[in-house]
């Protein structure tokens, strides 16, 4: 489905601010802001194994430092892990267990559609920031992190990130990042699949303004019992046409495939577009509650440090 997008919904709990330059020069992210990420890390529904160690704490009992529980001492047991001062005072041998750590990996997928180009803020300059606080907040934590950059399929790939290092490289990604092809975000999100079998964290940031079938992408995506967050980004002119001028009879032409249509933009069609556009979310969101995804809609308007602090943090994604 691809559509303008009307008038806000009313339960919309995004304020709109003043449009900043939506220009890709400059820094994604200030060094004050990043500070500020340091306390934050991403946050998963399940805890996933790794292959290597990291600050990602699994179930699993293992040899780190972090002491989880004792059980009783069985014969052939590692003598370095009984407890002797329990033994002094009960007569009775126990072994520590601690909690082993391991690393989680993060898939980042971008949007980079010619949809995305669209708005005041532009969304898709509001997508590789938030790709980028949520890159590096990741890559802080020793986790492993990919980016991709999707349209019809998977554009370009940053792989096999961890640790500080590679933030540059993530910045640069994004910051050359250019609007390509039409959406097809089921196809994207297949050969996504295809490409990357690790279990970990997936977070799709798109305007999931796509005439193809979204629930199969986040089929593909939430396959291998995967975490998947979809960010759903529009601007304020797609959720108010009015401020955009959309009014009268106008010719409106789609952004990536040229398709025309001629409409009347009066006040009972945009009445009915607030409908369409309320519907149409609250279907994507219910698509990812079946699908095991969590959502989120977010006005591009809407302060990005507020976003990364506040909402996504209420959502689960980070903590």
């Amino acid at each position: 489905m691809r559509t303008t997008m009307p008038e806000s919904p009313d339960d919309i709990p995004f304020t709109q601010a003043a449009a900043p330059d939506s220009s890709d020069g400059g820094m994604l992210l200030s060094a004050g802001f990043m500070q500020r990420l340091d306390r934050l890390d991403i946050a998963s529904k399940r805890i996933l194994a790794g292959k290597l160690m990291g600050e990602r704490r699994s179930k699993k009992r293992g040899q780190s430092v972090e002491f989880a529980d004792y059980r009783n001492y069985v014969a052939g047991d590692d003598l370095r892990f009984i407890d002797w001062n329990l033994y002094a005072r009960l007569d009775k041998l126990f072994i520590r267990l601690f909690q082993e750590e391991e690393d989680l990996s993060v898939s980042l997928i971008i949007d980079v559609s010619k949809s995305m180009r669209f708005g005041n803020p532009d969304k898709l300059l509001a997508a590789k920031r938030l790709a980028a606080a949520l890159g590096y907040i990741a890559l802080t934590h020793y986790n492993r992190v990919a980016v991709y950059a999707v349209s019809d399929t998977v554009d370009e790939a940053l792989r096999g990130l961890r640790g500080r290092r590679p933030v540059a490289q993530i910045m640069d990604f994004l910051k050359r990042q250019q609007p390509r092809e039409r959406s097809d975000l089921a196809a994207a999100s297949r050969e996504y699949a295809l490409r990357d079998h690790n279990k970990g964290v997936v977070i799709l940031i798109s305007d999931f303004l796509d005439k193809g079938d979204v629930s199969e992408a986040l089929r593909f995506l939430t396959a291998s019992h995967r975490d998947v967050f979809a960010l759903h980004l529009l601007s304020p002119q797609e959720l108010d046409p009015a401020s955009a001028g959309v009014v009268g009879d106008l010719r409106l032409i789609d952004i990536e495939d040229d398709e025309a249509t001629e409409v009347s933009a009066g006040g009972a069609l945009l009445r009915q577009y607030k409908i369409t556009l309320r519907n149409y979310c609250e279907s994507l969101r219910q698509t990812c509650l079946r699908r095991g995804a969590s959502y989120l809609l977010a006005n591009t308007a809407t302060p990005f440090e507020t976003i990364v602090l506040d909402h996504l943090r209420k959502r689960g994604l980070l903590e």
